[in-house]
């Protein structure tokens, strides 16, 4: 081959390389985000287990007003209202201590704004009788999967925001039972 024909080959090769490598960085990038959204997500969840295992903690060190921490699931404590500021029982105490929580009140960011905790974090008390209570915590997931069991009513359709978050498909739950011990 002669010299004039392969004049133009080297830029050819250059131009497919850097395409290559462009839609290399292009899916680092994209994996970047979805790693974040993830941490995100596992931040959150800790948070929630972290404040579901305080309220389960202060129930059991206060058994004898176990039946006063209850909430109506229609209205949970937490995103979206004024905590309580009575402290006249422990109880009270309890209860206004998980709402400030529940809020992000454990870290303030700039602004005297609370950022300590899940996006839009709730929790609600039920009783199942025979002494027993559901605690559940939920929150704004990030990103839709798939809905909690329509059992756990805490939260309930306070999370249908966007266009992908209907049917309660980014709200957010853990749950457990605290049983009061029968002396």
């Amino acid at each position: 081959m002669s010299v004039s024909r392969q004049r133009g080959l080297t830029l050819i090769e250059l131009l497919v390389s850097i395409l290559i490598i462009s839609l290399g960085l292009l899916g680092l990038a994209k994996l970047q985000a979805r790693m974040q959204l993830s941490e995100m997500e596992s931040y959150q969840r800790a948070q929630a287990l972290l404040l579901l295992n305080d309220m389960s903690s202060r129930m059991t060190a206060n058994p004898n007003n176990s039946n006063s921490y209850v909430t109506d699931s229609s209205s949970p404590v937490g995103a979206g209202m004024t905590c309580p500021t009575s402290s006249t029982t422990r109880q009270q105490v309890d209860m206004a201590d998980w709402c400030n929580s529940l809020q992000g009140a454990a870290e303030i960011g700039g602004g005297n704004v609370k950022a300590g905790a899940m996006l839009g974090g709730r929790g609600c008390i039920e009783s199942l009788g025979s002494g027993q209570y559901l605690i559940t915590v939920a929150w704004q997931g990030m990103s839709p999967i798939s809905a909690p069991p329509s059992s756990v009513a805490c939260g309930k359709d306070d999370y249908d925001g966007g266009s992908e978050c209907k049917n309660d498909l980014c709200r957010r739950v853990v749950t457990t039972i605290v049983r009061e011990a029968a002396l």
